[in-house]
């Protein structure tokens, strides 16, 4: 019996109707039954801009718009770096003398629902916004069931 077989999602499966892609998903997230550990760094926010919009944010002191890459495939948004060249101690403002501004190399990974659309990312003031939309389907809107 692997863990898959002891998950809590499998318990909620006869109950549901066509779930099985979000619970696979879950699964892919939770890995052997907890979250894997990952770093702190960067910090970031995930907030509701309106009904159907979202904003991450990312605190990104230091990097500018080349340091940084955002990425998009299936279903996963990726927040790296590209490779940072450490031996540059000087710069058009001078030579650092002491670096207390980290820019070390990470990957910060979003599981971004289906039917969220990634609007655009902006760096501005140390802080990467991206911006999502949530577009609902016609098929999945409200409507109203004509009893005969």
């Amino acid at each position: 019996m692997t863990s898959k077989d002891l998950s809590i999602f499998n318990s909620l499966r006869p109950f549901s109707i066509g779930f099985d892609d979000m619970f696979d998903q879950f699964e892919n997230m939770l890995g052997n039954g907890g979250m894997t550990m990952q770093s702190n760094y960067p910090p970031y926010n995930i907030r509701k801009t309106s009904k159907d919009n979202y904003a991450i944010e990312v605190a990104l002191a230091g990097f500018n718009k080349k340091d940084v890459e955002v990425e998009f495939e299936d279903n996963l948004l990726t927040v790296r770096t590209k490779q940072v060249n450490k031996s540059d101690h000087k710069d058009a403002d001078g030579e650092i003398i002491h670096k207390g501004i980290s820019q070390r190399q990470f990957a910060r990974s979003f599981t971004i629902a289906d039917d969220v659309k990634i609007s655009g990312a902006e760096l501005k003031d140390g802080l990467l916004t991206v911006s999502c939309e949530r577009i609902v389907p016609e098929h999945k809107k409200k409507k109203l069931i004509e009893i005969k």
